[in-house]
């Protein structure tokens, strides 16, 4: 159970120019005194093909902590445009708002972002060269992605098992690769030495078997035939239906996965 829980948040500032503030209207609740503060952080993602363009708008740190219902407005500066590549300033992107609790992060709301010119004749063809001040950001408000983590806080009561355990003792032990599969594998010999000897004996007593003896009946082949041939296509049918659902699952924008409806958040 989490010791804090996100209850709701709001963008009063929206939509607004590229370059203005962000501003969030913060509400949760807090179940028990905190011995450490609480740190929120905003994100850009700059750019949806590397994380090198993310960038921390800015951080900020709320404790004491009472135990209730808690609200404020978290602000925070517009990136600057030269630090994101030219070519996605305009489109869709990702913001993140998260918060950590002694360095671990238990929850993360995660926003498209539409940056578009704020005319029908500039959006249709837009400059060689961005004017950031006729850019208008506009945030999909209505459809947050929440993903929430499990992590250990003060209380042992309240803290899950840690995965994976810490085994310091097995820097220790002494390597294994030599002797991993060993017993599995003479195993294995031994079961390959059986089957040859048997199969050698199959042989000798095939070779005085009778020339004259038949196979299957021929209307059990057809039978078979005619199954195999109409699951047959039944395969094909569903193989063809999985490529075109690959094909649009892998034509989908990415976007940042989590465990509620809305826009996912950046991995």
């Amino acid at each position: 159970m989490s010791v804090v829980s996100l209850v709701n948040v709001s963008v009063l500032n929206n939509p607004a120019k590229f370059n203005e503030k962000y501003q969030f209207e913060i509400t949760f609740e807090c179940l028990e005194s905190l011995a450490h503060d609480l740190e929120w952080k905003l994100t850009y993602v700059g750019s949806a093909t590397s994380s090198e363009h993310d960038i921390v708008l800015d951080s900020l740190l709320v404790g004491p902590v009472p135990v209730g219902v808690n609200k404020f407005v978290f602000e925070a500066e517009a990136p600057k445009p030269n630090s994101i590549p030219a070519s996605e300033l305009l489109g869709v992107t990702v913001l993140l708002l998260t918060c950590s609790y002694d360095g671990r992060e238990f929850v993360r709301v995660g926003y498209y972002v539409n940056n578009e010119y704020d005319t029908p004749e500039l959006n249709a063809e837009p400059p060689k060269v961005p004017i950031v001040d006729r850019i208008v950001r506009n945030l999909l408000a209505e459809k947050p992605r929440v993903t929430r983590f499990a992590i250990k806080w003060d209380s042992d009561d309240s803290a899950p098992p840690e995965f994976p355990p810490e085994q310091p003792e097995a820097d220790l032990a002494p390597d294994d690769a030599d002797t991993y599969g060993a017993e599995e594998a003479e195993l294995e010999d031994d079961e390959d030495e059986e089957e040859v000897a048997g199969g050698a004996e199959g042989d000798t007593e095939m070779g005085g078997a009778d020339d004259t003896a038949g196979g299957p009946a021929e209307e059990d082949l057809g039978d078979e035939s005619e199954d195999l041939e109409g699951e047959s296509e039944d395969d094909e049918e569903d193989d063809e239906m999985e490529v075109e659902d690959a094909m649009e699952v892998e034509a989908a924008p990415n976007a940042p996965s989590g465990t509620t409806s809305g826009p996912p958040p950046h991995a």
